[in-house]
């Protein structure tokens, strides 16, 4: 992309030029020349673009309800970006759960796990179930964040006579998509 500083013919410019070029100016007061887009009024939609064009609608209606949210305010504050902008991002990009730590777990009551979650805005909840091999719950709760990534559940029950142990973590976004890692304790 080409960069112009002090150009004295578009500088401050909105608007169309003639019938092909458009000027918009964004957040950061930057000059945009782009040329007028062309669409064939009889184009069909593939199932995967509808799809892509829900998807969008619902992303813009959830950032419209999250127009007053300070979290999205604070992070577009000195950016480029709106807080439209990171909503309608933060509807697209589930939580990711990167690891699950079950190193200290034996089995009994009072031991730590460790989750390591990350969104693009923010994890959040965090839940841990704790489950028999044949699937009868044992335990189940949130987890408390502790540090940035890192969230910790403190067991609670005994399970040390089911084996193996099932343990699924479960993370929540600010939009309310869940992200599910599942992992076995032998």
């Amino acid at each position: 992309m080409a960069k112009v500083n002090r150009n004295v013919v578009i500088d401050g410019a909105q608007g169309r030029l003639g019938r092909q070029l458009l000027l918009k100016r964004d957040k950061a007061g930057r000059t945009i020349l782009s040329a007028k887009p062309v669409f064939d009024p009889d184009r069909v939609f593939t199932p995967a673009q509808q799809a892509q064009q829900l998807a969008f609608r619902q992303a813009v209606a959830y950032a419209l309800s999250m127009r007053d949210n300070p979290l999205y305010a604070r992070l577009a504050a000195g950016t480029p970006r709106t807080p439209r902008n990171i909503a309608i991002a933060d509807w697209f990009h589930p939580p990711e759960i990167l690891e699950l730590d079950l190193d200290r777990y034996t089995g009994h009551a009072g031991q730590l796990i460790r989750v390591k979650a990350v969104d693009n805005v923010r994890v959040e909840t965090l839940t841990l179930s704790i489950s028999a091999a044949d699937g009868t719950p044992l335990e189940q709760g949130p987890a408390t964040r502790v540090d940035g990534l890192y969230w910790e559940y403190l067991t609670t029950a005994s399970a040390a006579g089911s084996r193996p142990l099932r343990v699924l973590a479960c993370a929540q976004d600010l939009p309310g998509h869940t992200t599910r890692l599942e992992k076995e304790k032998p």
